[in-house]
């Protein structure tokens, strides 16, 4: 259960970073009013408030958010969220029906788009051009 709730946590950390560090991610969420949580079946977990610009996150449930990510349990939402390869690992938790997705799906797509800011730029070598 500490696992879950640090990674929540620490997923607000990041996002507050990317926002006060990258021009861009402060763009995208600047004119956003968004309330969302992440939680488990059992009742632990965070929400989420994206609103002038800012990101801010409590400890808790909310009563109406306008999308929820609520996971089979804490474990199986702490092994989805720290996997290397997130976004397959949501793709697979729901399917598995381990991780289920209510509320507007539009604002979950907007979300989405949101952690793309979370992601490692990937570095493109240039191509080699030296004789063999």
């Amino acid at each position: 259960m500490f696992k879950f709730r640090f990674i929540l946590w620490a997923f607000a950390q990041l996002l507050k970073r990317q926002v006060a560090r990258n021009a861009a991610c402060a763009r995208y969420v600047q004119a956003k009013r968004l309330v969302f949580q992440i939680r488990t079946v059992a009742g632990a977990g965070r929400y989420f408030v994206i609103e002038d610009g800012a990101i801010r996150s409590f400890a808790g449930l909310t009563q109406a958010p306008q999308f929820t990510l609520c996971f089979k349990d804490a474990a199986k939402g702490f092994a989805i969220l720290s996997a290397k390869d997130s976004q397959a690992a949501f793709i697979r938790g729901v399917g598995s029906k381990d991780l289920t997705v209510s509320g507007d799906f539009r604002e979950v797509m907007w979300f989405q788009g949101l952690t793309a800011y979370l992601q490692p730029v990937k570095a493109v070598s240039p191509y080699d051009r030296t004789a063999s």
